[in-house]
């Protein structure tokens, strides 16, 4: 593109990382815009970010919507893929294998489903980010299947890198995180879920939307940066 005013699509930004890293970026020589499945949410979000953000509401598990949104948006410049899922926790012994396709279809099939889609207006001297997550990299118990979903995009994205050239494409795996995606606890459940992680990771507490937002507007920015995973877990992984 021409301009020097640059357009962001964030997949996923009413809530959690999505809207941090709308927030993030939005700004003199950045246009965002953010999309989501419930209006209301992404009404209240487009409020918080004063209005000056594009938003459009679709559910990005539907390939008709994906592909009609990107139809209808034209030339833009950065895709950030933060569509979220949760299926897939629990020991694996009584795992029920169906929530892995479950995780699959509600966080690995829409990211893929949004950059296919967008390849045909997303300018190649930009860039694609995903949202995975640490569990991808993590050996703690209980993990294994949405370990499986995420490790999904971790694995696919140096090949896109290659297969994609020039755009670059990265991913970014968030560890314990304080956003809406941890709503299926209970508050005090939640709580003690988080002081427990906090005290398990080096740096002494859980992560805030607002740390893995950086992370993203740092790979959104870096044109030398591509085919790799920027883990943001205060170094959960390293944890005994």
């Amino acid at each position: 593109m021409t301009s020097n005013i640059q357009h962001t699509i964030i997949i996923g930004g009413s809530s959690g990382i999505g809207l941090a890293t709308a927030h993030k970026l939005l700004g003199p020589g950045m246009k965002v815009t953010i999309t989501g499945r419930n209006q209301d949410k992404l009404n209240s979000a487009w409020k918080s970010l004063g209005g000056a953000a594009g938003k459009a509401a679709f559910d990005a598990s539907k390939p008709d919507e994906v592909r009609q949104f990107f139809s209808d948006l034209g030339p833009f410049d950065h895709l950030v893929l933060a569509a979220s899922g949760g299926k897939g926790l629990g020991p694996f012994a009584s795992l029920d294998l169906a929530d892995v396709a479950g995780g699959v279809d509600e966080k690995v099939r829409p990211q893929l489903s949004c950059l296919q889609a967008a390849l045909p207006t997303l300018d190649k001297s930009g860039s694609v980010t995903f949202i995975s997550a640490v569990s991808a990299q993590l050996t703690a118990p209980g993990v294994a299947g949405i370990a499986a979903v995420n490790g999904m995009l971790l694995t696919v994205v140096p090949i896109l890198a290659v297969e994609l050239k020039p755009l670059r494409v990265n991913v970014v795996a968030p560890g314990v995180i304080d956003t809406p995606w941890w709503d299926f606890l209970p508050d005090d459940q939640r709580q003690a879920v988080f002081a427990d992680y906090a005290g398990k990771t080096p740096v002494g507490r859980i992560g805030h939307a607002e740390d893995v937002a950086g992370a993203i507007a740092f790979l959104v920015s870096n044109g030398f940066m591509t085919g790799q995973v920027l883990t943001c877990d205060g170094g959960l992984r390293f944890a005994a």
